[in-house]
């Protein structure tokens, strides 16, 4: 190997390095761990790679026991909860991402969130809901790369009568 080709691989290798034990650090400083996954009852993939994106199927908002974290914003729940049920349903995409290829490294950016939110009719705060996802994601990949677009939906129901689902596109390097 020429010596610029080794000193450029050199770079591109520690960097993709860092950027694992960054994100991996990053949980481990925040104290967060991945939720055990809760057995599918539907026939789907978990995640999806087609190009260079991640597509990942809805996750519900889990306990670190794997229980669900079940109610209906406007009634049940208050917002806080539901915030922290986003944040623990983002965990739980991200245990599926390592599952699926055994760290972080291929993860580039966040494209897209869907968050989708078990609530009243007149329920307003679907957003803020969506935050305890989207600003873990920023903390773990900074503001560029861990803020992507993203939609914050009410629902009349969600399956198990969970709080918060969300899906995900990540794009890979």
């Amino acid at each position: 190997m020429r010596p610029l080709t080794r000193i450029v691989t050199n770079i591109i290798t520690f960097t993709l390095k860092f950027k694992i034990m960054s994100v991996e650090k990053k949980l481990a400083e925040l104290n967060l761990s991945f939720p055990q996954s809760a057995p599918s009852k539907g026939i789907y993939k978990k995640c999806l790679v087609l190009d260079n994106l991640l597509y990942v199927s809805g996750h519900v908002a889990l306990n670190s026991d794997g229980s669900l974290i079940k109610g209906k914003l406007g009634k049940d729940i208050s917002d806080e909860d539901g915030k922290a049920a986003a944040r623990q349903a983002g965990l739980a995409i991200l245990g599926s991402v390592k599952e699926h290829f055994g760290n972080f490294d291929k993860i580039k950016r966040v494209v897209k969130l869907l968050g989708m939110v078990n609530c009243v009719p007149d329920y307003e705060n679907h957003p803020i809901i969506i935050n305890g996802c989207s600003e873990l994601y920023v903390q773990l990949w900074g503001d560029d790369n861990g803020k992507g677009v993203r939609s914050a939906v009410g629902m009349g129901s969600l399956p198990g009568n969970v709080a918060v689902e969300i899906e995900a596109i990540f794009e890979l390097q």
